[in-house]
């Protein structure tokens, strides 16, 4: 709102001293961060006092872990003060119009309800049975019904997939090889670094391959010729699956104090490198990657998520004063899909999520094992201690502090090789 109106004023003639830093992204990415961070900073205490205060805590499962006892009662629902942090810098600083903005919006907002509601009916049934005087234990079948989160995501998914497949400010520009026809209308001439360069305009549904020569894929190629004229379904279906992946894998991780969040922190970093990156044509054109117009403004967004994550850390470290919840860990996921999809990375999501990956394919093994195990021989065997993995070292006896560090520690490998990947091929 701030970015519209002084470039309102600016356009009046009616001069407002530094408005004119709002016409620079890096300015409005800077104050994005140190918004989120004073909103999660200032207003998370005060959201701890009032879900203190109105008893909306956290209810641990029993299940023999270090520490559990001593998380019984922490206030839950803190991701309400991500959500805060990431809606209001971006509704103040960024381009209104831009799709991808609009697209995120709509994405943080749709996921924090589901998450929001899933959460508070956890609390319900917690409150329900204290009153009947009955001993709550939390299990699956509290909070929302996992079809109906499912349902959720997946309607994401399809808003998300059809508004980047349909819409026609969504696009990228790929180089034009040989002659330029002057009167060729389809074809953008841009100068820079001395020369000039020619662009097509491009809707194919394509996305990068990392570590191949020819780094770029598109998904019409997934399709025998006769039935490309649906590729649409299948890159919806495609960006579905990533974003209930996704999201679900957060919210897996989300079991160690400051594990989820920072983990996101770092993910969000890569992304802004990604969207910044791709949005500016000198860089695109120098690390070789597909030029997305009005992708920059997306830079605002991610800053504004990063800090929300860095401030809420703050307090969600160890001993953590509050938890996201899932209000906090589905948005965070849905999120990191929704733009890796747009940033047209989704293919690298198993690099740069490898902990929220590993998390939810140790659940899955454990699982498929213990069904696996039990049909046969009477008995279900489990290959890890506990799942999800972060358990499986409680159980070893590591310090929740020492395998949230090195998870971090993990994340900045696998971030600082997605970014290799630029060049590495």
């Amino acid at each position: 709102m701030l970015h519209h109106l002084f470039e309102w004023l600016n356009q009046e003639g009616i001069e407002v001293p530094g408005s004119r830093l709002f016409g620079f992204i890096t300015f409005r990415v800077l104050a994005a961060v140190l918004l989120s961070l004073f909103i999660t900073l200032v207003y998370g205490k005060k959201l701890i006092r009032f879900l203190q205060k109105k008893q909306i805590s956290e209810s641990i499962r029993e299940e023999g872990l270090a520490g559990e006892e001593s998380k019984k009662g922490t206030p839950t629902m803190g991701g309400i003060i991500i959500i805060m942090a990431i809606i209001i810098p971006t509704l103040l600083l960024a381009d209104l119009t831009n799709v991808y903005v609009q697209l995120l919006l709509i994405s943080t907002v749709w996921l924090g309800i589901i998450g929001f509601i899933d959460d508070y009916l956890k609390l319900r049934s917690k409150r329900m049975a204290q009153k009947m005087g009955k001993d709550y234990k939390k299990s699956n079948k509290d909070g929302l019904a996992g079809w109906f989160k499912i349902l959720g995501q997946v309607g994401l998914g399809i808003l998300v997939g059809a508004t980047l497949y349909f819409n026609s400010d969504v696009k990228i520009w790929r180089e034009y090889v040989g002659k330029v026809p002057p009167t060729d209308s389809t074809v953008v001439a841009k100068q820079y670094n001395g020369s000039t360069h020619y662009f097509v305009e491009s809707k194919e549904p394509i996305t990068t391959i990392p570590f191949v020569k020819n780094h770029e894929f598109n998904y019409s190629k997934l399709l025998p010729e006769s039935m490309r004229g649906y590729t649409w379904v299948l890159y919806i279906l495609i960006v579905i699956f990533i974003i209930t992946a996704v999201s679900n894998g957060s919210n897996l991780t989300d079991g160690l104090d400051g594990l989820a969040t920072g983990t996101s922190a770092l993910i969000g970093a890569l992304l802004g490198i990604f969207a910044y990156a791709s949005g500016n044509l000198v860089f695109a054109d120098y690390l070789n990657i597909m030029y997305i117009p009005n992708l920059g403004e997306l830079s605002i967004f991610i800053a504004a998520m990063i800090g929300g994550c860095v401030g809420f850390l703050w307090y969600n470290s160890y001993p953590a004063q509050m938890f996201m919840g899932d209000t906090g860990s589905l948005t965070l996921g849905g999120i990191i899909a929704a733009i890796a999809i747009i940033v047209h990375k989704e293919l690298l999501i198993p690099i740069f999520c490898g902990i929220f990956f590993v998390e939810s394919l140790s659940v899955m093994i454990q699982v498929s094992y213990f069904k696996y195990t039990k049909k046969k021989y009477g008995e279900g065997r489990r290959i890890f201690l506990k799942s999800p993995l972060h358990h499986h070292y409680q159980m070893k006896n590591y310090h929740e502090v020492k395998i949230v560090t090195r998870f971090w520690i993990v994340t900045v490998l696998l971030v600082v090789l997605s970014i290799v990947t630029l060049k590495l091929r």
